[in-house]
Order: C-alpha cells, then structure tokens, then sequence
C-alpha cells in the first residue's frame, strides 16, 4: 500500500475517543480506525524502512491491570523505529496533531551510568552538548524525564548538569496539524527531520 496521507477522520476519530473512552464506541468506530488511522500508518512506515528500518506499530488498547485509569483505549497512536535497545525513532498522530521524535525512553542503571559517564567526559559530553544545541536550534524541543537534583557522585554544578539529570532523553518536533500530514509529501518530511536526529542516536550507540 503507498501513503497518501492520513484522512482528517483520524483527528475526528481521535476527537471523539477523548470525549467516549468506551468498547461500545471503539466497537462502532473501529472501521474508521482501521482505515484512517491503522491503513495509514502501516503504509507510511513501510515507506520509511528502508532507511530506517521496520517499526513497531503500538496496539490501541491500554494496559490497565496497574492503572488507576481504566480507560481501554490509547488516544493516540504511535509507531517506533528501534536502533539500539529502547532507542530509535518515534512518530504519532492524535487529536492535538502530529509529531515526530527520537532518543531513548528507558535505560537500565548499567546502561544509564554508562551515559552519564560519558556525558562527564569533557570531549565526549561536549559533543551531546553540541549535537542538542543544533537540534533546539533547529526547531527540535527537549524532552524526557529528570531527576529534580544532580544524581549520586556528580557535583550540582557540574556544566553539564542538566543532562546528567535525564533518566531518559528525547527531541521532539511538533507537526500539528501541517496540511502536509495529508499528503504523501508527509514520508519526506520525516525522512528529513529523523536524519537530523541520527546524530543523537549514533552518540548513545557509542556510549551508551
């Protein structure tokens, strides 16, 4: 299947899941899924793997056994492009819009004091520092959870502080809702802001 774009029914749907987090409605509208949203996104990511490789599409329902929200249903939907272990590249649509994005969401403690060794070193830390800095300058937005202090062994002012805090790191870039999204011109877009990130993923395949 080529993508064309997605349909404005995927936001309509995505509307209408917030306000019916329901199996009554995901039963009656789940055709309308499968076609504006599912159909889609399978084709665009199938379009970008042979660059990046193929992607996990996330399935639609929560998990909800150690929840206090028991809502079943996702209100987005998202698609994950691996290029180490909890890292890679990352796309989503849902009512608020589009985005794209790429670093790492988990690290075990070897894996992340590995990290933040490396983010120590003055060469190797600079480097981050620098490959970030173009990132935001570029449009791209920081993100990812912290610690609200220094972590264990490392000095409150240390100048790289802030990214010794991250317990997970990620570039996000905020589509909304571009009237490129429903159009096939959507494939190379993306295309040009994940290779903008592979510079961020090649540091965390080296040093992490």
């Amino acid at each position: 299947m080529t993508f064309t774009g997605f349909p404005e029914a995927a936001f309509d749907f995505y509307d209408d899941l917030e306000v019916d987090n329901s199996k009554v409605f995901w039963e009656a509208h789940k055709d309308i899924y499968r076609s504006a949203v599912l159909e889609p996104i399978t084709a665009l990511t199938d379009e970008l793997a042979d660059e990046f490789g193929p992607a996990k599409i996330f399935r639609p329902h929560r998990d909800v056994r150690f929840s206090k929200d028991k809502t079943p249903f996702k209100t987005h939907q998202g698609a994950f492009v691996a290029s180490g272990p909890a890292t890679g590249y990352y796309l989503q649509i849902a009512a608020p819009g589009f985005r794209v994005g790429s670093g790492f969401y988990d690290a075990p403690a070897e894996r992340l004091a590995n990290i933040r060794k490396a983010i120590d070193n003055n060469r190797h830390g600079a480097e981050l520092a620098k490959i970030i800095a173009s990132l935001v300058r570029g449009g791209w937005e920081l993100g990812g959870t912290t610690l609200k202090t220094a972590p264990r062994g490392y000095d409150v002012d240390h100048p790289r502080i802030e990214l010794l805090r991250h317990k997970s790191l990620s570039v996000t870039r905020d589509y909304g809702f571009d009237e490129i999204i429903h159009s096939a011109k959507l494939v190379n877009r993306i295309r040009t802001h994940w290779r903008e990130t592979t510079p961020l993923l090649d540091w965390l395949a080296d040093h992490a």
